[in-house]
């Protein structure tokens, strides 16, 4: 099938900024002609690719031709930079990576920012479901924690996202009187980031033997999981890059030592772009085991 590149760049403006007037101003056209553009496309494909709305979104047809537009943009951008073609303030590609939420708040936005070339556009999930993105094509690469690479996608390890169980003095004195039982575990507060996220559970049939139905404060925020166990709301499991100054300061405490759960991520990324994103997967492998262990 032959594509219209122009269409396709629309379709990914509409998409990246949610309405047809912002995609006119990033590329510089009138709003009809975006439409007429979107139009065409459906027409060309036998499909609807965007949802009118506020804001615009994708249909699943829509978000696969939008990483395909990014993919050859991509290796256009590798092309002309072999070639010594680009030249500065040339547009950049817009990337499209699936990353959770703990890389993102402790080694990831260094590594970003140690790659030229790309805007970035960054879909938060859970590891263990980051790879559903690259498989349905949304995503060009993705940190996971499935170590087998995604059909047409390299898989590189990254190491170790070490995790621990922690609270503050006060609050495991407060809840925690006759130890860290199954049965103390049941009416102390815990916090949970989302749905998603397993890991105090995980924590508590490793600790306990079994599971345990816990009261949970839901607080889907990296850096407020810390102030609330700070301040006493909860308990919960951290990256240990995130709270280890306040361990070393003794303002949170390691519930059980020595309890701590590694989890190993990768990293994926679609072969088809892999000479594009050279310097961005050096910089993303780098960047974690900087931070994680190996």
């Amino acid at each position: 099938m032959h594509l219209d590149y122009n269409h396709l760049a629309a379709l990914a403006a509409v998409i990246r900024t949610g309405s047809f007037e912002k995609a006119a101003q990033a590329i510089a056209v009138t709003p009809s002609a975006i439409s007429q553009r979107i139009k065409l496309l459906e027409e060309r494909t036998g499909t609807v690719l965007v949802v009118r709305g506020q804001p615009c979104t994708a249909t699943a047809a829509g978000l696969r031709l939008c990483r395909h537009a990014e993919e050859v943009s991509a290796l256009e951008g590798a092309l002309g930079s072999d070639l010594g073609k680009l030249q500065a303030g040339d547009e950049r590609t817009t990337l499209r990576i699936a990353v959770n939420a703990d890389c993102l708040a402790t080694w990831f936005i260094p590594a970003l920012a140690a790659t030229s070339g790309f805007l970035f556009d960054l879909v938060v999930d859970d590891e263990g479901h980051s790879t559903d993105w690259l498989r349905r094509g949304e995503v060009s690469a993705a940190v996971t924690s499935t170590a087998r690479a995604v059909q047409g996608c390299d898989a590189r390890a990254l190491g170790d996202m070490r995790y621990v169980a922690t609270a503050t003095p006060q609050f495991v004195a407060q809840h925690f009187k006759t130890g860290i039982t199954a049965a103390t575990l049941a009416r102390a507060p815990a916090l949970t980031f989302s749905v998603k996220d397993t890991y105090q559970q995980a924590w508590v049939r490793k600790v306990c033997g079994r599971n345990v139905t816990l009261p949970s404060h839901w607080l889907p925020s990296n850096h407020g999981f810390v102030d609330a166990c700070l301040a006493g709301l909860g308990w919960c499991m951290h990256p240990l890059a995130m709270v280890k100054p306040h361990l070393d300061a003794g303002r949170l405490v390691e519930m059980v030592p020595g309890s701590h759960m590694d989890v190993p991520l990768y990293w994926q990324w679609n072969r088809i772009v892999s000479g594009a994103l050279k310097g961005l997967n050096k910089a993303v492998i780098e960047a974690a085991r900087a931070r994680m262990n190996p």
